[in-house]
């Protein structure tokens, strides 16, 4: 008897565990492609023949970032503005953004997609800020074609940031020596275990020179960005103060101060957002979407098969994002209160 109910949950459990890879096999070669396997939820009924799509990036700003569906977060961007500019329903797009910041690059690719959108089509992009969008997140506000934010956000945070920790005088109080072989003198430069007056003037001008270079695009993109003819926008629209670039040295802005400064269009909320969105798009009311991924089944089984490379840890009582050493952040102090 035992061993009859044994059998037939072994049969049931494969069966189970067959289905699922199905699904998810199912997700990997055709689901993000195509549109038509995509469910598009109702946020907002307005009874309207016309639909708003609502699109959220929420967290730290990462290539290698995977939401709780196992999508990755540019890619899931990625599509996400892809169906808004095929669906003929949608009008505008509502981009919520909650996030401190994060790595240059996937800022940068955002950032690209929102250009690529509003090339092929003129369908304006509101970005409606909560309760952070700073750093990396203005980054990626920036080429939208109206932005509002609360009086009480937190924004601003120009600028770039790179860097890590010197465990030298740690690893010689443990009695552990590094054994270095490079190919070239600046190889290690950036090394943990590299007394910090061995880096030399021309290694940190190096380093200094790439952030440099980095932040003068971060300008350049705000600067373009809250350009008024580019936005298509109609008077109302705010521009950069005179002094604008003088608050651009990595202090954080509220709200009410991003918005005298010119980096933001309109102070208010989601409501807010939406009828600007429904205005600049030229109708009198919309229903609000969004678009749900199918779970990416292939992403979540992959993520068991890393491995885990070996590192210190030290608790300090808070959670931190997990930056990785030696890569570029647009990323903005973390605001506990």
């Amino acid at each position: 008897m035992w061993f009859s109910f044994f059998l037939i949950s072994c049969l049931l459990l494969g069966g189970f565990l067959i289905v699922i890879l199905l699904i998810g096999t199912a997700g990997m070669s055709s689901g993000f492609n195509d549109s038509n396997n995509v469910e598009v939820a109702t946020l907002r009924d307005n009874d309207s023949e016309h639909n708003i799509a609502v699109i959220d990036l929420s967290g730290l700003i990462a290539s290698f970032s995977v939401n709780a569906n196992g999508n990755n977060m540019v890619e899931s961007l990625r599509r996400q503005f892809k169906w808004a500019r095929e669906d003929d329903d949608v009008k505008a797009v509502l981009f919520r953004i909650n996030s401190p910041g994060g790595e240059v690059l996937a800022s940068d690719q955002i950032y690209d997609i929102i250009l690529k959108f509003q090339e092929k089509c003129d369908k304006p992009v509101v970005a409606v800020m909560g309760a952070l969008a700073a750093s990396g997140g203005y980054y990626v506000a920036a080429p939208c074609n109206w932005i509002v934010a609360h009086k009480l956000t937190i924004t601003g945070s120009i600028g770039v940031i790179m860097q890590g920790y010197n465990l030298r005088n740690l690893m010689d109080k443990v009695g552990v020596q590094p054994m270095v072989f490079k190919s070239g003198k600046h190889k290690d430069m950036l090394s943990f275990d590299k007394r910090e007056e061995d880096i030399t003037s021309e290694e940190r001008k190096m380093v200094q020179d790439l952030i440099d270079e980095t932040f003068d695009r971060f300008k350049t993109i705000v600067r373009e960005g809250r350009d008024l003819g580019r936005r298509n926008n109609p008077d109302d629209g705010k521009i950069l103060d005179d002094g604008w670039e003088d608050q651009a040295d990595g202090r954080i802005l509220s709200g009410t101060q991003a918005f005298g400064h010119g980096f933001v269009d309109e102070l208010g909320d989601l409501d807010t957002a939406t009828e600007r969105a429904i205005k600049l798009a030229g109708y009198e009311d919309a229903n609000l979407i969004q678009y749900r991924e199918p779970m990416n089944l292939a992403n979540l089984f992959s993520l068991f098969g890393r491995s885990e490379t070996k590192s210190i840890k030290v608790d300090l009582g808070v959670d931190l994002p997990q930056l990785k050493a030696g890569r570029l952040y647009f990323l903005s102090p973390l605001l506990l209160y």
